[in-house]
């Protein structure tokens, strides 16, 4: 593993790493509860664009992966904004900055609205009790909300069965400036509280996907994962797509007009 600087602290024997504790104090939260919102619920799913057409030859390698040139807000083939905050982690305070996973290891960044509230635990337990599927992908998993890590620590302290978190396999980062959920596109400035993005980061710091629920509606782990092994496996066969609900050990497809014939006769 790549050596991080001398204020990291090593968490286990994997590869898994997280900077050094800390103990600067932040101003303790009043616990809110979740506002709906009063539009319809929505869900977005940011997209890359388009290749552009040309024509293949025997010797190229036609690339399916969108870079984006934009300084807007982080769409899929961006860097993703980098970010160092506070989180809560095996119920003790520590550092997290996002680029120093680039080179090591792939991300998956949620926002959530508040803590103390309702479809938000389900969602944050359900991603910690299938963490050890995303670590055998060399995956880490990070949770994010504007509540202070004060709060974070208190829910993460509170019993499964009165709402609470329990011992989380992942940290719990503290966006009390959102800054964080500006940068991502997901805060709801007259509330300011964030939406429900989710963001794979790859391992060079790129987003290749995304998507932003509306405040009512939960995430599905099972796509997640379903997603995430999708990108790992474009990756590592640049020269393959994976079509609809492709999962591993499903045929993908060539992404030419004659060696796509052979995915589309076998269905």
């Amino acid at each position: 593993m790549a050596s991080l600087t001398s204020s990291t602290t090593l968490i286990s024997s994997s590869t898994r790493v997280f900077p050094a504790k800390s103990s600067s104090s932040l101003p303790s939260p009043s616990l809110s509860f979740l506002r709906t919102l009063s539009s319809p619920s929505a869900s977005v799913s940011l997209r890359s664009g388009f290749a552009q057409r040309s024509s293949l030859s025997s010797t190229s390698r036609r690339s399916f992966a969108v870079k984006a040139q934009t300084d807007d807000l982080p769409l899929v083939g961006n860097k993703a904004p980098d970010f160092e905050a506070e989180a809560v982690f095996d119920q003790e305070f520590i550092k997290v900055k996002l680029s120093e996973y680039i080179g090591k290891k792939y991300v998956v960044l949620f926002f959530y609205p508040l803590d103390f509230t309702f479809v938000c635990p389900t969602e944050i337990t359900a991603f910690s009790d299938r963490y050890a599927e995303f670590e055998k992908l060399n995956t880490e998993v990070l949770g994010v909300s504007v509540d202070s890590v004060f709060s974070h620590l208190a829910w993460v302290q509170t019993d499964r069965k009165s709402g609470g978190l329990g011992d989380l396999n992942y940290p719990l980062i503290s966006d009390v400036t959102k800054s964080i959920s500006k940068s991502f596109g997901v805060l709801i400035h007259d509330q300011g509280i964030a939406l429900r993005g989710l963001f794979i980061i790859d391992k060079e710091g790129v987003i290749q996907h995304s998507t932003i629920n509306n405040l009512g509606i939960g995430r599905s782990v099972d796509e997640t994962m379903r997603t995430l092994q999708a990108l790992q496996y474009i990756q590592e066969n640049p020269d393959e797509v994976c079509p609809a609900g492709w999962k591993p050990g499903e045929k993908s497809m060539k992404p030419d007009p004659k060696l796509s014939k052979e995915y589309f006769s076998a269905i």
